[in-house]
């Protein structure tokens, strides 16, 4: 994965399997410390010890669709070339909550890519999961808790093209706002 919001994208999937009700996603950029910092926590069936160990191995995944898993290891590796670190912490029942973090300004960094069009795409994918997505630069945070608009929306299909246009229009306006783009 060439981008950062795709890694969001594809832990945040991981969660949804792992049958989430509740999925926290923060994206934290802090230009004075210069640390980007991706944050992904779940309510969901969570790991053992030694399939949290696992995890991390590129040559292990749960899934039958194929045989390796890229993803973690892929992102922590990722990281500590940032001078950056993954961490997972883990429990059976208690869900799974991973945290990456990079020196936002080096060289190697990843870009962060088009986080609207991932916040969308988890929202509209997954509306049977309570949403909570943040952005955050310095001391500025876009923030949606999805439960007051979903309670709006009600009857109204998510897809419904002027809610998508709605929806697109909200998260790509809330994000520039917190990056100081007008």
């Amino acid at each position: 994965m060439r981008e950062l919001s795709l890694h969001l994208l594809d832990i945040a999937e991981n969660s949804v399997a792992a049958g989430s009700k509740t999925i926290i996603l923060a994206v934290e950029e802090n230009h004075q410390q210069d640390r980007l910092r991706i944050v992904v926590i779940d309510d969901g069936k969570g790991m053992d010890e030694a399939t949290a160990r696992q995890v991390l191995d590129p040559f292990f995944t749960s899934r039958t669709t194929r045989k390796v898993g890229l993803g973690l290891p892929l992102l922590k590796e990722a990281a500590e070339a940032c001078n950056g670190s993954l961490t997972l912490t883990t429990a059976p029942g208690k869900g799974t909550r991973v945290e990456v973090e990079f020196q936002n300004s080096h060289i190697d960094r990843m870009p962060l890519g088009d986080l609207a069009t991932t916040y969308l795409n988890l929202f509209i994918a997954y509306p049977q999961v309570h949403w909570i997505m943040r952005y955050a630069v310095n001391d500025r945070i876009f923030e949606l808790d999805d439960q007051e608009l979903k309670t709006e929306l009600t009857g109204i299909p998510l897809t419904d093209p002027d809610i998508l246009a709605f929806l697109r229009r909200m998260f790509t306006e809330g994000i520039n706002e917190v990056r100081g783009a007008n």
